[in-house]
């Protein structure tokens, strides 16, 4: 805990056998007050390799959700379980669980209600291997989405992120899609009520166990993004009404 408020760490699994042990070891338990994984039907035994590790809370999807979809049951089971402040960790060690400190501070101080984990602002994108087509795509997105957005993030494509449960009550996540698009969806639901996102510096790694998305795929995100953050201007705009940000 900080400051009495219940700290609660999510991890969205999918085959993360091999890099799970290494990520659940650098969470900081000093405050974080409960750890829930919910395997999205992996093939692999990331569900023993959990049990193992002794994380209390492990959930599994009897068939795959999508990643949208793990993090619906993550954010569920944080709030019913009482989080005040719930933080996103993906267990395929991309980002380092050594940030929670930091991330958990900043909204359990009211500084910000919401925190990402950056891999743009310095230099840890590239220092950590993100492909040259993933970075210029990341930041032609961004640049596309501030615009609509009226905002300043250095990037909406993080999965390193931490709520206040404020937040994540006054949102509809649970209406949003069980795809890799629900990041963005609940950036823009986020800013359209009215609430500020800080960020902090965030070192990556990219190695062969690391979560990635297929070109198809990417294409089919990144045209996701932008129609996201034009149907939130026109609702801005009054010129349309969207069931995302009724």
């Amino acid at each position: 805990m900080i400051n009495g408020k219940k700290i609660v760490v999510v991890m969205p699994a999918y085959n993360a056998e091999k890099t799970l042990e290494q990520t659940y070891s650098e969470i900081p338990m000093d405050i974080v007050d409960e750890v829930i994984l919910t395997d999205d039907h992996s093939s692999d035994d990331t569900v023993g390799k959990a049990k193992k590790l002794g994380i209390r809370e492990v959930l599994v999807h009897e068939k795959n959700k999508g990643y949208g979809g793990n993090q619906k049951t993550c954010y569920n089971r944080a709030l019913d379980l009482g989080a005040d402040i719930v933080i996103m960790v993906h267990p395929d060690y991309q980002y380092t669980p050594k940030l929670v400190h930091s991330m958990a501070y900043m909204i359990a101080n009211g500084v910000y209600p919401v925190c990402l984990a950056s891999r743009i602002l310095g230099k840890g994108a590239l220092k950590g291997g993100m492909p040259w087509i993933k970075y210029v795509s990341n930041r032609f997105l961004t640049l596309a989405q501030n615009i609509l957005l009226n905002q300043k993030l250095s990037e909406y494509h993080t999965g390193y992120r931490a709520f206040s449960s404020e937040v994540l009550r006054a949102i509809d996540f649970n209406g949003n899609s069980d795809d890799f698009i629900f990041d963005n969806e609940m950036l823009a639901q986020i800013f359209y009520k009215g609430y500020e996102i800080g960020e902090v510096t965030c070192p990556t790694k990219y190695f062969d166990e690391a979560s990635s998305i297929n070109l198809k795929r990417s294409t089919i995100y990144g045209l996701g993004c932008l129609r996201v953050s034009l149907v939130y201007r026109l609702c801005k705009w009054h010129l349309m009404k969207s069931r995302m940000f009724a």
